[in-house]
């Protein structure tokens, strides 16, 4: 029973995240990317094509319909490879685009300097869409579209990708002109980017390797202060031959600080090593099944 709550609470958190996750985006969208017609790859880059094209619809209207042709054609050509969870965020995304463009008149970005719109738009969109990958999530859109053309064409689906948003932005080119595809190309550049650094802060963690001649003292501060685990490795120094306990420790980037100066106060002449690592999965961290 208490396995079942934690995973209930863990699947609220991530739904709750994802969808502040998809604001972020979509105030991106809305606010300086499709007023300056800014089509940075993804269902929103085509929906703003298109609303060129035909005017009428609006882009959030539009994204509800590329969305469910994409699901469906994704269902025939992939399979079952989409959790409730990506329909959920995509269509979420949709409805904060359409209530920010229509409902809700939040102010829009339409200045002379299209460089502004993409590095504002790109801030809020990445750093949402990040939160939201973090959590188990994806947008949709274009994403399955690489699904699609990986599995036919044996191509890498990051690589794949980048050549469907690129191709968002070049036909941006015929629907605007040369400028605003130029712009589009560099949202897409800088917005992979973002994306990786964001999270990279949000979910890089840390190992450490502490040899001290106080390794109990240490080891007590990490196991019942801050409820880590750790591991005793036995070790021996090439140089005394004596035989030495090594504690290594995994651990969030954020509780380094914390563990450092207690190594200082307890031992100053302690000998660490802090890594950085991408993943720590298991207890404690993020469960290995949650892992995309």
């Amino acid at each position: 029973m208490g396995n079942l709550e934690i995973d209930i609470k863990e699947q609220v958190k991530e739904y709750v995240f994802s969808t502040i996750g998809v604001m972020l985006t979509a105030l991106g969208l809305v606010i300086f990317f499709i007023p300056n017609n800014i089509a940075a790859g993804g269902a929103s880059g085509i929906a703003v094509i298109l609303h060129r094209l035909f005017s009428s619809i609006p882009v959030g209207v539009w994204m509800y319909v590329i969305n469910i042709f994409l699901f469906i054609l994704g269902y025939l050509l992939v399979g079952k490879d989409f959790s409730f969870k990506t329909i959920y965020s995509a269509f979420a995304l949709n409805f904060f685009v359409d209530l920010f463009d229509r409902i809700i008149a939040v102010p829009k970005y339409t200045g002379e300097d299209l460089m502004l719109a993409v590095f504002f738009g790109n801030v809020l969109a990445s750093i949402g869409m990040a939160i939201a990958f973090a959590n188990n999530s994806s947008t949709g859109g274009t994403d399955i579209i690489a699904k699609i053309l990986s599995k036919y064409f044996h191509t890498p689906i990051g690589t794949t990708l980048l050549m469907v948003d690129f191709s968002v932005g070049i036909f941006a080119g015929f629907a605007f002109n040369a400028r605003i595809a130029m712009y589009a190309l560099l949202a897409i550049i800088i917005n992979g980017i973002t994306i990786d650094f964001v999270l990279k802060g949000l979910e890089l963690s840390a190992t450490m390797m502490i040899i001290s001649k106080k390794t109990d003292e240490i080891k007590k501060h990490i196991l019942e202060t801050m409820e880590r685990g750790a591991t005793i490795l036995k070790a021996q120094g090439a140089y005394s031959g004596k035989e030495i306990d090594v504690l290594y420790v995994a651990l969030r980037r954020r509780e380094l600080g914390e563990v450092l100066n207690v190594i200082k106060h307890i031992d100053p002449d302690a000998f660490v090593i802090v890594t950085e690592a991408r993943y720590v999965l298991g207890e404690g961290f993020r469960r290995i099944d949650k892992v995309v």
